[in-house]
């Protein structure tokens, strides 16, 4: 039987759109992504400026990292409410558009309360964005979210890898004032390129979840939790820390900021990998233990042979946590099938990890006001990691469809 060939026509022109569609989404997804670390990682290469400027001792140093992290964590609590109030275009718009003025605000507001405050708001800002895009990503991806959330991270490590490797030129360059403030300006394109796509009435990756049950009734949940914590722990303690402790050893700024640069690329290629390979690992125990024998390898070096193994354990540290971040999003997306809940569940294992992976940057600067040093608070955090292998040993594919009963999350 021949198709006629207006049908067939309009077949392949709604295939074509659908694509093109999906392509242009992408795009709007990498430009928010891109922004969601800078505010962060921007800070450590010129850390002891800001520190001078501002009169702010390390432990108030890490704040500046540990206040937006641990308000991405509460942030993302009430993510569930902000889809049903807000719905993920205005949701992410208003977030994207927080990170913006925050930034912004920097140029004139750079002594220790607008510091302090301008995380805090960036932190908000960062919450409301990720908190949305997962149950968008869910609900407009289907069974090509896990590649897409892959593709995401990668965005998010390339925004800090750039943030990173620019900073110390732009304050040379410019003045601290500039290099504080000018990610504003990738914030507000991205909002406007966010704004340029089509949503659902009701907003993407809407709809009523089929599980009633509060998530924190379920065991798995609470691990998902505390296993995104660790790891995004030891992500938040490089970013606010490494270059510093490499300025502190005789390092240069711009080293310091090369450093943590090239442990971002590295998260980049890692995080790529995973998106191009993960679908050959249904059970994602293996790449879970070699990522995380990584990280552990990679704080021992940084601990143990700070100058001479700079670069393997920067390579090892990249690697790992690259591949780990989005590794940690698709484990915990794996446990759900409707994109409601795993926007729910997302947010609740994002939200508690955020706040536990908070304590570490404000942790790490205390250590170094009291020791002057920064060795116990990697040598800490490479035992934490390598505990946490014993807990990916438990996301069999068999234990998404038996804990708990099988209730949601399975």
């Amino acid at each position: 039987m021949t198709v006629p060939a207006d049908i067939a026509a309009a077949a392949a022109s709604e295939t074509r759109a659908r694509n093109e569609g999906h392509g242009f989404t992408l795009i709007a997804i990498l430009c928010l992504a891109l922004n969601l670390r800078p505010v962060m990682a921007g800070l450590g290469p010129i850390l002891d400026i800001i520190e001078n400027s501002a009169g702010l001792s390390s432990a108030q140093a890490g704040l500046l990292t540990t206040l937006p992290v641990f308000l991405m964590g509460v942030g993302a609590f009430v993510g569930r409410r902000l889809t049903r109030l807000l719905g993920a275009k205005t949701g992410v718009a208003i977030g994207i558009a927080i990170i913006s003025l925050a930034c912004a605000s920097r140029s004139e507001w750079a002594d220790a309360a607008g510091m302090l405050m301008t995380a805090a708001a960036a932190g908000l800002g960062v919450a409301i964005v990720q908190a949305l895009l997962p149950g968008f990503v869910k609900g407009r991806f289907g069974a090509g979210a896990g590649r897409v959330m892959a593709l995401y991270t990668t965005g998010i490590m390339a925004g800090a890898a750039l943030s990173a490797a620019t900073a110390a030129g732009l304050e040379r360059d410019f003045g601290l004032p500039a290099a504080l403030a000018v990610w504003a300006i990738p914030a507000f394109v991205a909002a406007h390129v966010w704004l340029l796509l089509p949503f659902p009435r009701r907003g993407a990756g809407g709809g009523v979840s089929r599980a009633t049950e509060p998530l924190w009734r379920h065991g798995r949940a609470w691990t998902l939790m505390l296993f995104f914590g660790v790891g995004t722990g030891a992500f938040t303690l490089v970013l606010a820390w490494l270059p510093p402790y490499y300025t502190n050893l005789g390092q240069s700024r711009a080293y310091s900021g090369y450093l943590l640069a090239g442990v971002t690329l590295a998260e980049v290629a890692a995080s790529l990998a995973v998106s191009a390979f993960i679908a050959r690992f249904p059970d994602r125990r293996g790449p879970l233990f070699v990522v995380l024998t990584s990280i552990t390898a990679g704080l021992i070096g940084v601990a143990v042979a700070p100058l001479s193994l700079a670069w393997p354990a920067a390579i090892l540290l990249g690697l790992g946590l690259g591949a780990l971040f989005p590794l940690s999003l698709i484990v915990t997306l794996d446990h759900v099938d409707d994109p409601s809940r795993a926007g729910e569940l997302a947010a609740f294992v994002q939200g508690g990890g955020y706040i536990i992976a908070s304590l570490t940057p404000f942790a790490a600067g205390a250590i170094r006001d009291r020791f002057a040093d920064l060795t116990g608070a990697w040598e800490a955090m490479a035992v934490g990691v390598f505990l946490t292998i014993a807990i990916a040993m438990r996301f069999s594919p068999q234990s998404r469809l038996s804990d708990d009963h099988g209730a949601t999350p399975r």
